[in-house]
């Protein structure tokens, strides 16, 4: 056989794929796969986690597209708020793109393989989308901020020039992320097993196969981690905080109604998104099942719940569905 050249052999009976932390001397950095354990749970109760699967990435397509089709369609929603939610949800549906369909493949598959490649471009996307939603959530704070508190100059101040600076810097910040997370990870050597602990790549299960002293790489990964995280929460608080200082001062109780409505939309997806991140990056890693159920979190429900409070809640996105659905109709 050829050096470098790895075959990647089905594991059968009298062949088990090395157990996840097994240190062996080979340099195994080219491999040419890995294998996602996903959820150690019995084979009988595949079949129900494939159909839960199914069911929320359906609702994550359905709610995110529709949500982008109406915002899209209806010219009372070319407001800079409905610009950051079609944002949203563009940026939803991809993320989720990249983990639900081959998490699904995979209660099916008996190799549960994945390429060295599909790896490295799952764990860039993956991230990349990630990074980028907690920065558009803080941008999103900023305009509920203005709005609320300077109503008067939010035409002005909330521009589309910024509006558009604001979502590309979002993407630009996850996009050089991205690029240094996936860098990092995967200049790393591994190990003989190439069993990913997780439902798809992330960098946590892929440390865990490192034969590389990870001292340098968790303190620039925290580091990174704590970057992102701590300016974006930072600006998503101290703007509420002055918007539940506007709110109460508000005599109208209607008003003071639909401000809070609207306002605890956006913390509830926030507390979600930010909470289940923060146990996932922030914490010792201890238990891995525990970080699978904080992943699915952020990866699968966050996406799934986002147009449901941001469409409920909401009498102008109502009003618009309404309109496009009647105007469905009157065509057929």
């Amino acid at each position: 056989m050829k050096a470098g050249v790895h075959l990647f052999i089905l594991p059968c009976a009298s062949q088990q794929v090395p157990a996840m932390g097994d240190r062996g001397t080979s340099n195994h950095s080219g491999m040419t796969d890995f294998i996602l354990v996903g959820f150690r749970v019995h084979p009988e109760l595949h079949l129900l986690l494939f159909l839960i699967f199914l069911l929320v990435y359906a609702i994550i397509l359905l709610g995110n597209v529709g949500m982008m089709a109406i915002i899209v369609t209806d010219p009372r929603l070319n407001t800079p708020m409905y610009f950051f939610l079609g944002n949203l949800s563009f940026i939803d549906l991809f993320y989720s793109s990249v983990i639900a369909p081959k998490a699904m493949t995979n209660f099916w598959s008996e190799s549960k393989s994945i390429s060295f490649a599909g790896c490295v471009a799952q764990f860039f996307l993956f991230a990349l989308f990630i990074v980028t939603e907690g920065f558009l959530l803080a941008a999103m704070a900023y305009d509920r901020f203005i709005a609320i508190c300077n109503p008067l100059l939010y035409s002005v101040q909330m521009s589309t020039r910024l509006c558009a600076q604001l979502v590309a810097g979002c993407y630009v910040c996850g996009c050089f992320t991205s690029v240094l997370q996936t860098s990092m990870t995967f200049s790393l050597s591994f190990c003989a097993s190439r069993a990913i602990d997780h439902f798809y790549c992330d960098a946590r299960p892929l440390q865990r196969l490192s034969c590389s002293n990870l001292f340098i790489h968790k303190v620039i990964s925290f580091s990174l981690s704590g970057i992102i995280i701590l300016p974006t929460v930072t600006v998503i608080i101290v703007s509420y905080v002055y918007i539940a200082s506007t709110v109460l001062k508000i005599r109208s109780t209607e008003g003071r109604k639909k401000a809070f409505s609207t306002c605890s939309s956006h913390l509830g997806v926030v507390g979600v998104l930010y909470g289940a991140v923060f146990f996932m990056y922030l914490t010792p890693d201890r238990f891995p099942e525990l970080s699978k159920v904080a992943s699915l979190c952020y990866s699968l429900v966050t996406p799934m719940l986002n147009p449901l409070i941001y469409s409920l809640r909401n009498k102008d996105v109502k009003e618009a569905l309404r309109k496009l659905v009647e105007k469905k109709n009157a065509l057929f």
